[in-house]
């Protein structure tokens, strides 16, 4: 039986607090800035900054479309007046048309989906590093290790970051800890749903649910299992484990610094 590993919250909270710190102290920044969804990555991530540094030093930024649930807003309004933190509160709707209105893209356009979403996603990295740029802020990612492994972010979207505490975590211990950490629970167990185009769901792309995608990846990449192994450990099909194998090696240049001619060296 593959099952993803139960965490030493205390443990956990101060290694990640210990890696903010450093990481804002090495680059003799100001604080950190967050994209605010309502979902769980992003208000674990923010919640974790706060211990680090303290409500006056970070900013969340929510920044939804026309299409972006209300509720989502809501919670994410709420998390922060619960932390304590600066909001800023931008509706990228308007700059996401001006790209599509140049583009001539088609919102129609079922093949346009992606691409379009993308865009959006963009938009809102500029306006975090805009804010990171005018308060000397680092920006945080809310990236877990089940979206990482999978390639299941935007390059160079809600992939553009400065660092990110919780990639280490698979999505079923960040549910967990930030339940620990006093996340509200219809937040911590919300559907993940990242919105890049009306009525978007995890669901609709990810090859398996989170909670038998964790024990796929535990059984591949931390105890480095053969397919047939992880399989049959798992209980998911040799098809569906395939299947997750090949989104990590479709996504490794998500992961990796773009390729070059020679390497190169600054020490």
């Amino acid at each position: 039986m593959v099952v993803v590993p139960e965490l030493d919250f205390k443990k956990t909270v101060e290694e990640i607090v210990s890696f903010i710190r450093e990481v804002v102290e090495d680059a003799k920044a100001s604080g950190i800035v967050i994209g605010l969804s309502g979902g769980v990555d992003s208000s674990l991530t923010a919640a974790l900054c706060v211990e680090a540094l303290g409500e006056n030093k970070v900013l969340g930024v929510m920044m939804p479309t026309y299409f972006t649930p209300k509720e989502d807003m809501e919670d994410a309004r709420q998390l922060a007046e619960h932390l304590g933190i600066e909001t800023k509160l931008i509706d990228i709707s308007d700059v996401c048309e001006a790209f599509f209105k140049a583009l001539h893209a088609n919102r129609q356009d079922s093949e346009m989906r992606i691409p379009m979403g993308n865009v959006g996603v963009r938009v809102r990295m500029t306006l975090l590093y805009y804010y990171a740029n005018t308060r000397n802020y680092l920006v945080a990612g809310p990236s877990d290790r089940s979206e990482a492994l999978i390639g299941y972010f935007t390059k160079y979207g809600d992939g553009g970051a400065d660092l990110y505490p919780i990639v280490h975590l698979y999505k079923t211990q960040v549910r967990e800890l930030a339940k620990n950490l006093g996340v509200p629970e219809r937040i911590s167990y919300k559907p993940s749903s990242p919105q890049i185009y009306p009525g978007h769901k995890a669901t609709d792309e990810l090859p398996v649910d989170y909670d038998k995608l964790d024990r796929i990846l535990v059984g591949l990449f931390d105890r480095r299992l053969s397919p047939e192994e992880t399989s049959l450990l798992t209980g998911a099909s040799i098809k569906t484990v395939d299947e997750v194998l090949l989104r990590f090696n479709r996504s490794e240049h998500k992961r990796s610094f773009p390729p070059m001619v020679k390497r190169w060296r600054l020490d």
